[in-house]
Parts: structure tokens; C-alpha cells; sequence
């Protein structure tokens, strides 16, 4: 599974171009926009589109929140949750992940901590995959594979058995990355701004092209 977060692109040509071409390379990429960007993004491409979060599953009064049945009517078919951007509590991750399930969507939880991934795994409603990020690697270039491949190997080591999807985030930037990640065990990758913040993100869309989880 590889997640592509758009981070804060916003209905604009430029995210629909990079959408594009991701889909030319990277058909069966997830990629997580924001809340305004996944019906267009729906409809104009034919990725698995994820929204970046979403919030407590109040239906009924709801004015100014992003509802589950909101992202699902736009096509979304799943969301990152506590991103090191927006972290949530566990009690409202477990919510919502309840809620998800029963939507028929699928929940992404990112970690920044080994001891979260296990606080998570206490939960009622377990998370579809858990994006471990150590946030000492977020954005810099410099990839948890090679700067702490011990950390990642203690990461799918929690989660082997349990059936949730092991993502590795945190400076993936490169082909050789992925590869590292899949060969320490992980199930998918999030990356984010070796693509998203990229002048020319197709060298790495096309190293990407094949590679297979």
C-alpha cells in the first residue's frame, strides 16, 4: 500500500496535475487530500482517494465538522487519523474508528511512538493499518530505513499477527527507501513531501512504478 498525503494542496490545478500523474504511475496509490479536494479528485481520477482526517461522528449537530458520511458521499474510501499534524485522542480514535468500520471505510492511524502503536492496540476498534512517523525523520529527507531501521523493525515485530497493515512514514523520499521498508516487513509506505513538495515528483513516481506490497 502506498499512501501519497497531498498535505495542504487545495482544489487546485497544481493538485489535480500531481493526481494525474501519480495515476499514470502509481494506479493503485491511496492519496489522502483535503476535505475539499476528494470529490474532485474522485472524479476526475480514478485513485483511492482518502480524506486527511476526519472528526467525531456527530450526524446530527455538526455545523463546522467533517462527518464520516460527509467524505464517504464524496467517494472517499478511507482517512488518516492523528496525523503529527492533527493528533486526536485514543478515545476519540476509537470512536471514529468504530464509526469507519461500520461505513464501510477503512482507518489509517499514524504514530509518532512505539508506545502509542501499543496504547492503540488496547483499542475496542482497531485501525485498518497504523503510519508509524518518527518525528525526529518527518520531512527531512532522511528515511527511518536507514537512520533507525531498529525502530521500524520493532514497529512490524508489535503489529506481526495482530492483523492491522504496518505503513512506514518519516523521510521516505526514495525507490530505495520503499524497498527497505518492504524488506524490513512493512506493508505500505506514506510519503509525503519527496512528492507533494517535489519540482519534478514523476523521477520518483516512475522509480516507483512496479514496486509491489
Amino acid at each position: 500500500m502506498i499512501i501519497i498525503n497531498f498535505k495542504n494542496y487545495v482544489h487546485s490545478e497544481k493538485a489535480l496535475k500531481l493526481a494525474k500523474k501519480i495515476e499514470k504511475h502509481l494506479p493503485k496509490a491511496v492519496v489522502a487530500v483535503s476535505a475539499v479536494d476528494i470529490g474532485y479528485l474522485e472524479y476526475y481520477t480514478k485513485l483511492n482517494v482518502y480524506a486527511q482526517h476526519v472528526d467525531l461522528p456527530s450526524e446530527k449537530r455538526a455545523t463546522g465538522f467533517l462527518t464520516i458520511g460527509a467524505i464517504k458521499s464524496q467517494g472517499a474510501e478511507g482517512t488518516l487519523l492523528n496525523h503529527s499534524e492533527h493528533p486526536i485522542s485514543l478515545d476519540e480514535i476509537n470512536l471514529i474508528a468504530g464509526n469507519l468500520k461500520k461505513a464501510g471505510l477503512k482507518a489509517v492511524v499514524c504514530s509518532t511512538s512505539l508506545e502509542f502503536v501499543g496504547e492503540l492496540l488496547k483499542l475496542k476498534n482497531k485501525p485498518y493499518a497504523i503510519a508509524f512517523e518518527n518525528p525526529k525523520f518527518i520531512a527531512t529527507g532522511k528515511s527511518i530505513t536507514s537512520y533507525d531501521p531498529n525502530e521500524l523493525k520493532k514497529f512490524v515485530g508489535i503489529l506481526n499477527g495482530k492483523g492491522i497493515l504496518s505503513i512506514c512514514g518519516a523521510g521516505i523520499s526514495s525507490l530505495e527507501d520503499v524497498i527497505a521498508a518492504r524488506g524490513i516487513g512493512c506493508g505500505g509506505v506514506l510519503i509525503s513531501s519527496a512528492i507533494a513538495d517535489a519540482k519534478n515528483p514523476e523521477k520518483i513516481l516512475r522509480d516507483l512504478e512496479g514496486i509491489k506490497f
